[in-house]
């Protein structure tokens, strides 16, 4: 079966880090489109970063300059460095594979911004 399995959320204050880690398993990884999606609370689930089977990265403007998004195909795995965290970065963080109109999402990783 496959599967996206998310790992590194949790608490942090503001101006902390944390990387959030996505493994993959029995997907053809390296020609998947990687993204992390962020939903908060009331809010519509929205794309942060996404980086395609080329490595080319797009970010949602509210992040730019401050997360980082990275693959390794050889480990099947996608990150998601966030520097410079603040309080509106709370939110369940989604990794999303999509390989045209195939797409696989994994349970999501909860990161709380707060003081």
């Amino acid at each position: 079966q496959v599967q996206l399995v998310e790992s590194g959320g949790g608490l942090v204050q503001p101006g902390g880090s944390l990387r959030l880690t996505c493994a993959a398993s029995r997907i053809f990884f390296s020609i998947f489109d990687m993204g992390w999606y962020r939903q908060a609370p009331g809010k519509e689930r929205e794309l942060v970063a996404s980086i395609d089977k080329d490595g080319r990265r797009n970010y949602v403007d509210s992040v730019k300059g401050r997360f980082t998004i990275s693959r390794d195909n050889g480990k099947n795995t996608v990150y998601l460095q966030m520097n410079s965290l603040k309080l509106e970065d709370t939110a369940v963080y989604y990794c999303h594979a999509g390989l045209g109109s195939r797409a696989i999402w994994g349970q999501g990783t909860l990161v709380t911004v707060s003081s």
